[in-house]
């Protein structure tokens, strides 16, 4: 029995793990029903060939992180990404705004306010995106609504009703899952919607006569991948961190040495995000002018221009993220006031300036790295016996977000084994403790 199978075995015996594990896959199953319930008055079969010829757009990208599901005319079609969106506005307020801020460093009671706040984002956020994804999708394929139903204002209300009451939903499911079960429930229900997909896919491949090779070119290149984000998502820069001693009579405190970790992709999946989503506001102003040339140009996934804004974008928004989310002058700051500093570099201003050399450069690397992952898809492509859909599996965003998480859920896991041991550990000490805490009597 190899190690990865002891552990398994090690966690379901432990109970409360055991519980959360199950938790964890009923709220999923949950979620995934929600996809068999569809919207009123539309027609699936059409959206979901629609959704299959525009993967790598705004609407592939909606499409991955509802799970898929935007695909289908189904009252989870927006899924989890309001949610998402609301938490992102509100992470970079926490940089920005001092009063967000202040609230944010008021520990766990600041940390409440700030999910109810989320929460209570996620609604109008959600109406925007029905609002969007009626008129912008539904409303441009008439033959997308049922026959016999009146696209009039009270489908209109009934479609946005039902896919804002569905985000709330995923998220309430969402919370359930980081409250009861393993892991980040956003995470994991985005990660679940993904994988879903994969069946329908690994189908299409094997109705090509030379299923076997292409299936093992996908596998090969589906490892690599993995291998190099898991390498790439773990490295980081370990800056050392010494602790000034301080001496007290004849005892001296301090003086040891820790790190401070830069990871190399510290922005994770966000620049990605706000590149695609802000890539389709070129593409919108020339359709509304005319200018169906440069259209093309900014819609063409695999054309130069295209690919060359899109990288542009990413290593922007790259800098952007990483610049607003760790500060230089504030982690200095930070070690001055605690008596800490960097070895050779003195406190204060240079070490701001330090910090900020270190970070542009793992930055630099890191925004590579994404504009990589972000690009792949599109160059396998263009070559012959990709498919589409199975791409993007192996390169962009979904596998970014996939091997993310997995990541993430195993770190949890062990975490989870590491505890345990502590408290058997305590539990007999403390037993022993209990039995010989008795007065001992002469002769004993």
């Amino acid at each position: 029995m190899n190690g990865v199978e002891h552990r398994a075995l090690q966690l379901l015996k432990i109970p409360e793990v055991r519980d959360k594990i199950v938790n964890t896959l009923m709220l999923i199953l949950a979620f995934r029903l929600g996809f068999q319930i569809p919207l009123p008055g539309m027609n699936p079969q059409f959206l979901a060939q629609a959704a299959e010829g525009m993967k790598g757009s705004l609407f592939g990208l909606m499409n991955a992180f509802s799970g898929g599901a935007i695909g289908r005319t189904t009252i989870f079609a927006l899924g989890i990404m309001p949610y998402i969106s609301a938490s992102i506005i509100f992470s970079m307020l926490a940089k920005i705004s001092p009063r967000i801020e202040a609230v944010a460093k008021e520990g766990a009671t600041g940390q409440k306010k700030i999910n109810q706040w989320t929460r209570l984002a996620t609604v109008p956020i959600a109406m925007l995106q029905a609002v969007f994804v009626y008129t912008g999708v539904f409303k441009q394929f008439p033959e997308m609504i049922a026959p016999g139903v009146d696209p009039g204002v009270g489908l209109f209300v009934l479609v946005v009703l039902s896919l804002t009451a569905g985000t709330v939903l995923c998220m309430w499911i969402g919370e359930l899952i980081t409250e009861y079960g393993l892991g980040n429930g956003a995470s994991l229900i985005i990660m679940a919607g993904i994988i879903a997909e994969l069946p329908a896919s690994m189908m299409q491949i094997t109705a090509d006569p030379d299923w076997i090779q292409t299936l093992s070119t996908y596998v090969v290149i589906w490892i690599i991948t993995v291998v190099v984000i898991v390498y790439i998502t773990k490295g980081a820069r370990r800056i050392p961190i010494q602790y000034a001693k301080l001496t007290r009579g004849r005892k001296v405190y301090g003086g040891q040495r820790h790190f401070l970790p830069l990871k190399i992709n510290m922005a994770g999946v966000m620049p990605i995000i706000f590149a695609s989503i802000l890539f389709v506001i070129p593409g919108v102003l020339f359709k509304v002018f005319g200018w169906t040339t440069l259209e093309n140009l900014m819609n063409d996934p695999r054309g130069f221009i295209h690919i060359s804004l899109y990288i542009v974008l990413i290593f922007a928004f790259c800098f952007f993220w990483n610049r607003l989310m760790f500060q230089p002058e504030e982690i200095a700051n930070n070690l001055r006031e605690h008596g800490s500093f960097i070895p050779g570099i003195r406190p204060g201003q240079k070490t701001a300036e330090f910090l900020t050399y270190t970070l542009t450069r793992i930055t630099m690397a890191g925004a590579a790295f994404l504009a990589l992952i972000a690009v792949l898809p599109n160059l396998m492509t263009t070559s012959s016996g990709f498919h589409g859909r199975m791409a993007y599996f192996i390169g962009g965003t979904s596998v970014l977000i996939v091997v993310g998480v997995a990541m993430d859920l195993v770190d949890k896991l062990n975490a989870q084994l590491v505890m345990r041991n502590y408290e058997g550990f305590m539990k007999q000490t403390g037993s022993t403790w209990g039995r010989s805490g008795e007065t001992p009597r002469d002769g004993e």
